[in-house]
């Protein structure tokens, strides 16, 4: 596994940071409307912002005074392929477990 998959698991391990993806699906957001969406201080969510953006999840844009984040699909891609063979797995496990019980 690479390191950029390690941070990328890394940074999707916290339900905080999930949830800032989660929002981000729409398209960009300011640090402030990300934060108005959790019970936290705004440099808590900073620090969140930080970690997924080290990791490649999230880029910043400063506009003015204010910083935009956007989601960076490259990193959940990689991840997606990676995560491939585990899916092809349980898909096989899956359809095992639904034979035996059509067979019941």
């Amino acid at each position: 596994m690479t390191t950029l998959t390690d941070d990328v698991f890394a940074a999707l391990a916290s339900p905080a940071r999930r949830e800032l993806l989660r929002l981000l699906l729409d398209g960009p957001r300011t640090v402030n409307d990300l934060a108005s969406h959790f019970d936290m201080r705004r440099p808590s969510v900073s620090e969140h912002l930080k970690i997924l953006r080290d990791a490649g999840l999230v880029s910043e844009r400063k506009v003015g005074r204010e910083r935009h984040y956007q989601l960076e699909a490259e990193p959940l891609m990689e991840l997606q392929e990676w995560l491939h063979p585990y899916e092809r797995f349980w898909r096989a496990r899956a359809k095992a477990l639904r034979d035996v019980l059509e067979e019941m």
